[in-house]
């Protein structure tokens, strides 16, 4: 993990931290770096609720309540499942806020409508709207795809503090 990145993760946690809120995160495409990254912190026991890491479609629908004609009619990467991850993740958790990402971090897998680098991050407070953003990273390898989406994903749970 960067400094940078340990760094945004340690202030989110101390944010949380500060407003009373634990943080319960829906993860596809990052495979549980988000919560590592955070994790990586001491005390972050304190703040992150639980992760979900639902990498197929199955998990989604079993873990989250994603419901399968969301996924049928959208996609697995999609601004509509990651919304729904998000809200899932606050159903299935005690947390107060949450955060939720789904991508496609390559090398393979993309099309002309979903390319590689391309991931739909979702972050919700308990009883508030999800707020989605769309990241279009490209084609910039796996492990920087991933990288950027943890970073983007701290960013927007920040924002909704």
């Amino acid at each position: 993990m960067s400094a940078e990145l340990k760094k945004s993760a340690s202030e989110l946690l101390d944010d949380l931290r500060s407003q009373g809120l634990m943080l319960s995160a829906a993860e596809s495409c990052t495979g549980g770096l988000i919560s590592a990254c955070l994790t990586d912190i001491p005390g972050s026991s304190d703040v992150l609720e639980r992760g979900f890491v639902t990498y197929s479609n199955a998990a989604k629908t079993e873990m989250l309540g994603v419901p399968p004609d969301i996924i049928e009619t959208y996609g697995a990467v999609s601004e509509e499942v990651a919304i729904a991850m998000a809200s899932g993740a606050l159903a299935h958790s005690k947390a107060g806020i949450s955060v939720a990402v789904t991508g496609i971090a390559g090398p393979g897998g993309g099309s002309d409508d979903k390319p590689v680098g391309l991931v739909h991050i979702a972050g919700q407070r308990r009883g508030g709207r999800v707020t989605h953003i769309r990241c279009e990273f490209g084609d910039i390898g796996r492990s920087e795809v991933r990288e950027r989406t943890v970073a983007e994903a701290l960013r927007l749970v920040r924002s909704l503090i």
